[in-house]
């Protein structure tokens, strides 16, 4: 064989095997209705002091989390705040999040301004002097001139308006950094990087030997503003982290790797659901074209392989209109085949006055709860709070869904 032909040759195994195992190293899993994720030009806010100085009006969108495009004065006592996505098509979940204040104490219109056909969606919090998350009283919402408007009393101390409370990258971080100090079974390990080089970090959490343990999936945050899914997830892993005998006998029988935050550009970025690479993460669990979904695949996949294990289960929290878990219809051959419904039925017995709301379908498109079933027969579930649910609810459905997961796992 010529050298021209071997090269070729071994040139064309070389791009075949490429495309075989993605970009990742790790083999992509096939969807129905595959997802273009390569990146997308972004539109970054301009950040800055907003003034309306003839009314004595202030804004800024200048912290982390913050999304503000604009403000105009409509009279002298209304403003508009124009809010737009980092790019388009984007899901029409409006975010945002600004503080507003004034020299002089007063009272003020805010009226919100998104692109064509995009409706209001997040009923505004406040963040008071007390530095205490308030929502603004339904009494105080206005419509004007089509718009949707709430009424704030604003003095020389900012505050800050936004669709729901601020959990940042150093917010999350704190976070979990004061449950390491707390157990000594907590090993948080930095596996990656994001698309602007923001730290991806992990909680890997078990007693004992690693070795042969199945390993519990837990995510949050794919989507900047779905704080009641990261709440629920707070209340759900502090659950597992309670020192008492069925936490024991988990812990001794699973691994948990729990990934906080997935997206931290787009969440210190104040983006209505993509990464820094204009992409939504929950489409990219396929090719992983982005380094978020990448640097958690090959991990996880590492630890499967390393560990001679499997991925039982893998809940991926997020925030809808309502409360509803997104489950695959596969159950048969899946590593928990009758979990689903056993917790369902738990979950229903257990909390005062709940109904699971269930919504089942295999997923086509290539998200984390299909991707978890097809490459490693877990049961994958997407576990949505609605945007108002109350705080102490949530609190409450997170607990006791942990715990009764826990009881069913070590039965």
């Amino acid at each position: 064989m010529s050298t021209s032909l071997f090269l070729k040759k071994n040139a064309l195994i070389l791009i075949s095997l490429t495309l075989f195992l993605g970009c990742s190293g790790v083999n992509s899993v096939p969807f129905e209705t595959p997802v273009d994720t390569k990146d997308r030009p972004i539109q970054n806010q301009l950040k800055k002091k907003y003034e309306i100085t003839d009314i004595d009006v202030y804004a800024s969108n200048n912290f982390p989390g913050a999304r503000l495009n604009g403000i105009e004065k409509l009279n002298d006592s209304t403003i508009k705040v124009l809010i737009h996505p980092e790019n388009k098509p984007i899901n029409p979940s409006p975010y945002y999040a600004f503080k507003l204040w004034s020299t002089n104490p007063q009272d003020i219109y805010v009226a919100f301004e998104y692109p064509e056909k995009v409706k209001h969606r997040y009923h505004p919090k406040i963040q008071d002097e007390t530095e205490k998350w308030k929502q603004i009283d339904t009494n105080q919402f206005y419509r004007i001139d089509s718009l949707f408007a709430i009424k704030v009393s604003l003095d020389q101390k900012p505050k800050i308006l936004a669709a729901q409370e601020l959990a940042n990258s150093k917010d999350v971080k704190e976070w979990y950094t004061d449950l390491e100090k707390m157990k000594n079974y907590i090993h948080v390990k930095k596996y990656g990087t994001s698309k602007l080089g923001r730290d991806l970090n992990l909680l890997d959490i078990y007693k004992g030997e690693r070795k042969s343990k199945p390993i519990l999936v837990l995510l949050t945050r794919q989507h900047p503003p779905e704080i009641t899914g990261y709440l629920a997830y707070q209340s759900f892993l502090e659950t597992i982290l309670k020192e008492n005998e069925i936490t024991e006998k988990f812990l001794n029988k699973y691994r948990v790797l729990a990934f906080p935050l997935l997206n931290p550009d787009g969440v210190d970025l104040g983006h209505w659901r993509h990464n820094a690479g204009g992409v939504d993460l929950n489409r990219d669990w396929s090719k992983y074209n982005q380094p978020e979904v990448r640097k958690t695949v090959e991990y996880i996949d590492k630890q499967v392989k390393k560990y001679n294990t499997t991925v039982d289960l893998a809940i991926d929290f997020h925030s809808t209109y309502e409360d509803v878990f997104y489950t695959n219809k596969q159950r048969k051959g899946t590593q928990l085949p009758n979990f689903i419904k056993n917790w369902f039925d738990a979950l229903e017995k257990e909390i005062p006055e709940y109904v699971v709301n269930e919504a089942a379908g295999n997923s086509k498109k290539p998200v984390s709860k299909g991707f978890f079933l097809k490459k490693y027969n877990s049961v994958g579930i997407t576990y949505e709070i609605g945007d108002q649910t109350p705080r102490d609810r949530i609190d409450e459905i997170g607990r006791i869904s942990a715990e009764e997961m826990m009881k069913l796992l070590t039965d």
